[in-house]
């Protein structure tokens, strides 16, 4: 009997070829195929590393931005574990999460593309911003982030019409906060 005719050989020639298609891995599994998933906690390793968190440490329930949001979900949901309010909307993440209202989705600004952030929406039409009820449940001021440093926090630089970026938005040699004190605004801040 031919070599090429046992069954074994067959049997080996069909593994090899899945092997080399890409169909068949010989190396052992690991918890997550796209990048590996070392300390097991449901991110893998490369997402861990590039969203500031330790892939040698099981750290999937912590919350790294406090946005009310814990790192596993923020992996699931696509979100940024460094930013409080990854969308830029207002509404932080946990918030938008939690809040079950179909208005708001983490990953869009403007849900329901009317114009106007989710976190400027007034969902259950009480007269009070999305951000603001949010903010009412929150410990501290300094959950709201100021990336500018002009002491309004960004949330509230879509109230204003300012950039949450720019401390002097539109270059008057006065910062956002002086002219929203000015304006008779609250910055909630």
């Amino acid at each position: 009997m031919p070599l090429l005719n046992t069954t074994a050989h067959r049997t080996l020639a069909a593994v090899s070829s899945l092997a080399v298609a890409g169909l068949l891995t010989l190396s052992a599994p690991t918890a997550n195929a796209a990048g590996g998933d070392r300390d097991r906690d449901g991110m893998p390793n490369r997402w861990e590393s590039a969203h500031g968190l330790n892939p040698n440490r099981a750290d999937a329930r912590g919350d790294a931005d406090r946005d009310g949001l814990r790192n596993l979900a923020e992996y699931r949901r696509h979100t940024n574990t460094t930013d409080e309010d990854t969308d830029n909307d207002g509404d932080d993440d946990g918030d938008e999460v939690h809040d079950g209202r179909a208005s708001t989705d983490v990953t869009d600004a403007d849900t329901d593309d009317d114009g106007t952030l989710d976190g400027d929406e007034d969902a259950n039409h009480d007269g009070v911003d999305n951000e603001d009820e949010d903010d009412a449940d929150e410990a501290c001021a300094a959950d709201d982030d100021d990336r500018d440093g002009d002491s309004v926090s960004d949330e509230d630089e879509n109230d204003h019409g300012t950039s949450p970026t720019r401390a002097d938005t539109d270059d008057e040699q006065q910062d956002d906060d002086c002219q929203a004190d000015q304006s008779g605004e609250d910055d909630d801040s």
